[in-house]
């Protein structure tokens, strides 16, 4: 009976080693998923069917755990018991749990569950830390989770913010908990540092299988510090708060490591990712960014970018430019008018702005106003990027005051600066201003990077709040396209135009000026044929004659007066 026994059990472990054998790939239809720690693990859930995760043979100098799982856009509910509880479970498509082991405890079980229709692709690790780790969210005050090492992500069209709980100290199995706000000094969490680190996905792609393999990159320290980018460090006396400027369509993950200087050692909370987009959306999802009205729009403004890039030296049409910006700030500060509205008044304002710097110059020959208005239009530019490099994220310009006046002082120094060469500033303006108007048009249809050096200072005048974000971008293959296209466009208008005026006066004489010398020329000189050339009224009348002549019934020829009798 004994060996019947022996027998029994042995085929049960046999078969549960067979079940736990995949470490990788796996579908959560049977009772339990077996995993291992520091290795992660694939599989699907099903709503009619939670699973059951199993980690044997825990080492005993382990403390604590942080059990992670991730999916796309679902959500997934990772808790400590059967019955779903607030402090004792998570959901969403990123989150963990911790669990601190008691003593002699060498297997831990966490419960996995979807409520979503549809079978949802997951990825899930658990990762080890010992009593010299601090503990992510171990002091949270503010969250459901008594111990929470989650991220929680929030956008909207200016911003992505992330919080995040404090941390605690490490301790041994058994013991206490070191007490969070009672000591200030370094025996208490008050030493700790937390790095925030940014990984930006490839652009354009909304894989599944893209987003899963590389948040596999931002799950453990070491593989944090190689590939992700730190954005900023917090100490315990910051606020666990941090903005950054919102990619719509981009893929972005966000990790917090805490760092203890004493020890030298740290852990890593669980990483969160967002598109800033929605991908159940049916108008305007992550598939189908950008409105019909903004590519219009942007399309129509590419046009007339390439005429400026190419002629906009004989035509001051940078008002359009200059008008249509404050416009678009001023009425979306003011107003509260639909989006689409807003554009087709941009539209008009700039329009009357070009308008207006044109017949100026037609009219009066005032060069002054057109050269100030082109030489702001190039210091703006020049300033904005100047703040789309890293130079923009250093905390003395997360002041509104100081930005802004550094901002406006670099503007107001480019028409300085080309002061004794206005021609070069405004065929330089027209090449680089007219072929970015290239990047914006693209950016209505795909995702460039570029497009943030002027949208990011947008989004600031915009916005109260956007002084607080780091302004990070990816710079990958789409962006050195858009990059070389852009520089193309720009070399080839600045070339031709300087080539083409070379010879030429400048300023230009203005049109009003030649049209009267050469009225008083015809006038005056009776020997040239375009003094018996009719007046322009004369001309009109005559043409709208012949007009009426076209449309008049033909009358019959022949005999037209009456017989007599």
């Amino acid at each position: 009976m004994e060996l019947a026994w022996l027998l029994v059990l042995a085929v049960l472990a046999s078969e549960r080693r067979e079940a736990g054998g995949a470490e990788t790939y796996g579908n959560a239809s049977k009772s339990f998923l077996e995993f291992s720690v520091g290795k992660f693990r694939y599989f699907k859930l099903n709503r009619s069917f939670p699973e059951e995760a199993v980690l044997h043979h825990i080492s005993s100098n382990v403390t604590f755990l942080i059990f992670q799982i991730h999916s796309q856009y679902q959500n997934t509910t990772v808790s400590f018991s059967r019955t779903l509880l607030p402090n004792t479970s998570g959901t969403g498509n990123d989150r963990g749990l911790v669990f601190i082991l008691r003593p002699e405890q060498s297997m831990c079980t966490w419960y996995l569950e979807t409520v979503d229709a549809e079978p949802v692709q997951n990825v899930a690790i658990p990762l080890s830390y010992s009593e010299r780790d601090p503990i992510p969210g171990g002091c949270n005050l503010e969250f459901d989770l008594d111990i929470d090492p989650n991220l929680y992500l929030d956008y909207n069209f200016f911003e992505t913010t992330i919080k995040f709980a404090p941390a605690n100290l490490g301790y041994s199995r058994g013991a206490d908990p070191p007490p969070c706000d009672i000591g200030m000094g370094r025996d208490f969490r008050w030493r700790l540092q937390y790095d925030v680190y940014q990984y930006f996905l490839p652009e354009n792609d909304l894989t599944e299988d893209v987003l899963l393999q590389h948040l596999q990159k931002m799950a453990q320290v070491p593989q944090v510090k190689a590939n992700a980018v730190k954005v900023v460090t917090l100490t315990a006396n910051d606020k666990t708060v941090v903005s950054f400027s919102t990619l719509r369509g981009q893929g972005v993950i966000y990790n917090v490591i805490v760092w203890d200087p004493f020890l030298n050692t740290s852990a890593a909370y669980v990483p969160a990712h967002t598109y800033a987009c929605s991908f159940e959306a049916v108008d305007n999802n992550c598939a189908s960014l950008g409105r019909l009205s903004t590519k219009v729009f942007f399309t129509l403004f590419a046009l007339l970018g390439l005429f400026i890039c190419f002629f906009g030296h004989r035509f001051w049409k940078t008002g359009f430019i200059f008008l249509g910006f404050f416009f678009y700030i001023l009425i979306t500060r003011l107003t509260s008018i639909k989006y689409d509205v807003r554009l087709l008044l941009t539209a008009i304002a700039g329009s009357i702005g070009g308008t207006f710097l044109v017949a100026a110059w037609w009219r009066f020959g005032i060069l002054t106003l057109c050269m100030l208005c082109i030489g702001l239009v190039l210091g703006f530019f020049v300033s904005t990027m100047t703040f789309f490099t890293p130079l923009g994220n250093l905390k003395v310009f997360h002041d509104d005051a100081v930005f802004w006046v550094i901002f406006s002082c670099i503007a107001i120094l480019i028409p300085v600066i080309f002061m004794g060469c206005l021609r070069i500033m405004n065929i330089l303006t027209c090449g680089v201003i007219g072929s970015y108007s290239v990047v914006l048009a693209i950016d209505s249809y795909m995702y460039t990077s570029l497009s943030y050096i002027t949208l990011n200072v947008l989004r600031r005048a915009l916005n109260m709040d956007f002084h607080r974000a780091f302004t990070n971008v990816p710079f990958q293959t789409n962006d050195f396209i858009v990059l070389a296209t852009w520089g193309m466009l720009a070399v080839s208008g600045i070339t031709l135009q300087i080539g083409r005026e070379r010879r030429q006066p400048f300023p230009p004489p203005h049109p009003y000026k030649l049209w009267k010398q050469e009225r008083e020329r015809r006038i005056t000189n009776i020997l040239d044929p375009s003094h018996h050339i009719p007046p322009l009224r004369e001309r009109l009348y005559g043409r709208l004659t012949q007009i009426k002549e076209l449309f008049q019934k033909e009358q019959l020829a022949g005999e037209r007066t009456p017989l007599l009798l």
